[in-house]
């Protein structure tokens, strides 16, 4: 592609402003002065960092900020290019700060880092719709209207069994099993037939709140364990155990650690099922993230150990399909436990969802479910790979991250300490969201966030990390 601008900028290595700051200014006084256009190409990074005789990582730095402030727009596979409308500015002080003059309100959200949503795009939306159609054709598909069974569709339970044994080494029937209108439902309904006000049940910090809410809505009181490289700090369980503290349960997600996205160890969770079994406290499982995995196989959950004697396993097919279906289920051997899950729900709901169940089990026995696990893993693992580019590119030297080995998120921990609240508005500013660690902290609010990327595309991707790096 033709770059008309000829590059003429001149930098002073002596000066109290940043060279990357020079470059970026420079390129703003020519866009001022109209010898630079609305539209126009600039030259690669790499082309200016030999023009100009510096650093590419300072060329990429400059362009950053002239992205981030609305100067310049990057084009995926296309380039750099002055923006159509330009931002309005005061002149920037040697120090590099901006005084703002146009409107703060934050901009409409155009893109948003979740905490790890599955890619509707690739849902096999069409083979659900069709299996619907199918089911609905049927000449008995006056029995689907009735009501069924509180703990969901027998078949479809029998499946779930089956996938719970067979793929992730448990040991459970059909009796044992609850289908619920998605994960955090079964979380609900157990927190409200395991606890009582009162109980104190173990939590991970940073962990997920959505959970702590539901157990504390049930009267119980919430005991922070620390996670770190090697998943909960089963240290500090004993800890408390050995207090005299009367637990009775404790809540982990073991596979992948929400949101640090780390393992728990085989010697923590041998050494947690011995505290669990000694001490008499229930273990919850939250395996919210199982399916998409890059390695050679899942880890098995700690459900999976027949030494382990109290146990409630939850688990979502929000993530397999699409997160509109509401599919979650809750597994527990303790018979009495399920029966209260039962007449709760059958309280409130009556039933499941018999008939997108059944939509479900015909996918996951015409093979549709299992082809579709086996693309959107592929399809993750690309993702992940460009994600972990484009946080190289970005951010080298300004955050820390471990590559996962599966799921639909990333942890970065920044190497200084964030005014998190102000990075957010400053990220709306540019109408990106993200979900700041407050959101996952118990009280003291961890420095790192956890940033999806399943549900981005790649343009969306590097756009987000771009003005992020910019910011921090």
């Amino acid at each position: 592609m033709l770059r008309a601008w000829k590059l003429e900028i001149m930098l002073d290595p002596q000066s109290d402003k940043a060279l990357y700051l020079q470059i970026a200014d420079a390129v703003i006084s020519d866009i001022r002065s109209g010898r630079l256009k609305p539209g126009e190409a600039l030259p690669g990074s790499r082309s200016m960092a030999m023009l100009l005789k510096v650093n590419r990582n300072t060329v990429v730095e400059a362009l950053g900020v002239l992205v981030i402030e609305g100067w310049l727009v990057s084009k995926e596979r296309q380039g750099t290019f002055v923006a159509d409308t330009f931002p309005v500015f005061a002149e920037r002080s040697l120090n590099g700060k901006l005084d703002v003059v146009k409107d703060k309100t934050a901009a409409a959200v155009r893109l948003q880092f979740d905490d790890g949503h599955p890619d509707s795009k690739i849902a096999p939306i069409n083979e659900l719709a069709r299996a619907y159609r199918q089911l609905f054709g049927q000449k008995g598909r006056w029995q689907l209207m009735g009501y069924g069974n509180e703990l969901g569709d027998p078949e479809f339970r029998k499946t779930i069994v089956q996938m719970l044994n067979y793929q992730r080494g448990m040991q459970v029937s059909e009796e044992h099993i609850c289908i619920t209108r998605g994960s955090q439902m079964a979380m609900y309904l157990m927190a409200q037939c395991l606890f009582t006000a009162g109980d104190q049940v173990m939590v991970e910090n940073p962990g997920y709140k959505p959970a702590w809410k539901a157990f504390e809505k049930a009267g119980a009181k919430l005991l922070p364990v620390n996670v770190d490289a090697e998943g909960l700090v089963v240290d500090e369980v004993a800890a408390y155990l050995e207090s005299g503290r009367q637990i009775k349960a404790l809540y982990v997600t073991p596979h992948r650690q929400y949101p640090t996205t780390v393992t728990l160890s085989l010697h923590r969770r041998l050494q947690l099922i011995r505290l669990s079994n000694k001490y008499d406290f229930t273990i919850i499982e939250d395996d919210y993230d199982n399916e998409f995995h890059f390695g050679y196989r899942p880890i098995l959950p700690l459900s999976s150990f027949c030494e382990l004697q109290n146990y409630v396993y939850i688990g979502t097919m929000s993530k397999v399909v699409a997160p509109a279906l509401r599919i979650g289920y809750l597994a527990c051997t303790c018979d009495s436990l399920v029966g209260k899950v039962g007449e709760l729900r059958k309280m409130i709901d009556v039933q499941g969802d018999s008939i997108m169940e059944q939509a479900v089990l015909q996918l996951i026995k015409d093979g549709t479910v299992k082809r579709h696990i086996k693309k959107a893993t592929a399809h993750y693992k690309l993702k992940r790979d460009d994600t972990a580019a484009l946080l190289e590119k970005y951010m080298n030297g300004k955050v820390s991250f471990t590559i996962p080995d599966g799921g639909l998120a990333f942890w970065i921990v920044p190497n200084e300490k964030v005014d998190w609240s102000k990075l957010r508005e400053k990220m709306q500013e540019k109408g990106i969201e993200i979900t700041t660690p407050e959101n996952y902290s118990f009280n003291e609010t961890v420095n790192g966030l956890r940033v999806g990327y399943g549900s981005l595309s790649e343009k969306d991707l590097e756009e987000g990390i771009a003005v992020l790096a910019g910011l921090l």
